[in-house]
């Protein structure tokens, strides 16, 4: 029993949602919330709970769930089949995310998830929830996540690093043309389709710059990707993930990062000296690329990647498109480590037995937590048929 508290203190202090409560985004959403459920009386809020229990139910019924694909934080991702498509779905433990402290990451990730589209984010679908869990509907990505790839194949070479890093620039560009800051880029948040294109997932600690709340100071995101500026609870903004886009081309190249250690121990790092890559079995313009995304300046720091040397005569256009053909495809078989997610599984188990009891207080907390893009676009493909009979 003490080692599952241990483990419990562990993942819940580690987690980068856990300072979240800070953004304006968040406090929003709070707000919301409260002045939602504040309006509705104890008997109107019964009987509706009743009909979303039921209807939430016929939802989930029509998702064949096929096997597991991974093991998050807060629980499971599925592959699963709906009208003969294929979805990748997240099933989100109500209990490891109030531990956690999370409910307000989940819902604004929900929200950006539902305002966002683009072709090189992992898109979402679909989202409800039972009694015990939420359920997010994404796309589903056979390929597996950089993480994963980086463990079997150690490193890569510089024309699939360069092919790896103009994915996720061109996915960067989009969420910060939208005012979105991802701020968790990491190999673990990088999937691959099965034509070997990255696309960026997981927005649980990004925000929404506010013009009224331009300035951000809490941290979240992840030790060894994160940068200065957030490290040291300082304002940050797009130069953030372009440092993380740094180091994620550093640990491509070389199988390792260019901080090592605790928080404490990176940041001491940092604090010694700006770090300076000569890598000599590279060229000198992805030695300066990573050297300019590494600055520890955020003013200082390259924000316009594409217009970087490294990326010169670079068919963004063709990219853009998947006209390309990638340097790197994944296996066709699975690409996820099965005793991995055992494990996991098993410890986000004995966590939920033990904390399930706060639950049932704070269902209302999740009563927002719905999304239907499928049956949007169902409607409006039988609306055109429509207007075309006339």
């Amino acid at each position: 029993m003490t080692d599952l508290k241990l483990k419990i203190n562990a993942r819940r202090f580690s987690s980068p949602y856990r300072s979240i409560n800070n953004d304006y985004n968040i406090q929003l959403f709070l707000h919301n919330i409260h002045r939602s459920c504040n309006r509705k009386n104890s008997n109107q809020s019964a009987s509706h709970s009743k009909q979303n229990d039921y209807s939430q139910d016929k939802i989930k019924n029509q998702y064949q769930l096929q096997c597991i694909i991974g093991v998050g934080g807060f629980g499971r991702v599925w592959k699963v089949i709906h009208k003969q498509q294929i979805y990748a779905m997240k099933e989100i433990n109500k209990a490891l995310v109030l531990l956690k402290q999370s409910v307000p990451s989940i819902m604004c990730e929900l929200k950006f998830l539902t305002e966002l589209r683009h072709p090189f984010i992992v898109n979402a679908y679909s989202a409800f929830q039972d009694m015990q869990n939420l359920y997010l509907v994404l796309d589903y990505l056979s390929g597996g996540d950089l993480r994963y790839h980086l463990g079997k194949q150690r490193k890569f070479s510089e024309q699939q690093t360069k092919f790896f890093v103009a994915c996720i620039i061109l996915a960067l560009e989009y969420l910060h043309n939208c005012k979105i800051i991802h701020r968790d880029i990491k190999p673990e948040n990088l999937i691959f389709d099965n034509h070997g294109y990255l696309r960026v997932t997981d927005l649980g600690v990004a925000i929404k710059k506010h013009p009224q709340f331009p300035q951000n100071f809490e941290t979240s995101g992840t030790p060894g990707y994160m940068s200065p500026e957030v490290l040291f609870h300082q304002d940050h903004g797009i130069p953030a993930d372009y440092f993380a886009l740094g180091v994620i081309t550093y640990e491509c190249l070389t199988g390792k990062r260019p901080y090592h250690g605790t928080r404490k121990e990176i940041r001491d790092q940092m604090l010694i000296k700006q770090i300076q890559i000569s890598l000599n079995d590279f060229s000198v313009e992805a030695n300066d690329f990573i050297n300019q995304l590494l600055q520890l300046q955020p003013s200082h720091r390259l924000i316009q990647p594409k217009k970087h040397p490294w990326f010169k005569n670079f068919p963004f256009d063709l990219l853009a498109s998947k006209k390309l053909k990638a340097p790197f495809l994944p296996n066709s078989k699975d690409n996820f480590d099965k005793s991995q997610i055992l494990i996991e599984d098993e410890e986000n188990h004995q966590i939920i037995k033990v904390n399930q009891h706060l639950i049932k207080d704070n269902q209302h907390l999740f009563e927002e937590y719905r999304y239907n893009l499928i049956q949007k676009s169902r409607r409006t493909s039988i609306t055109n048929k429509l207007f075309q009979l006339f």
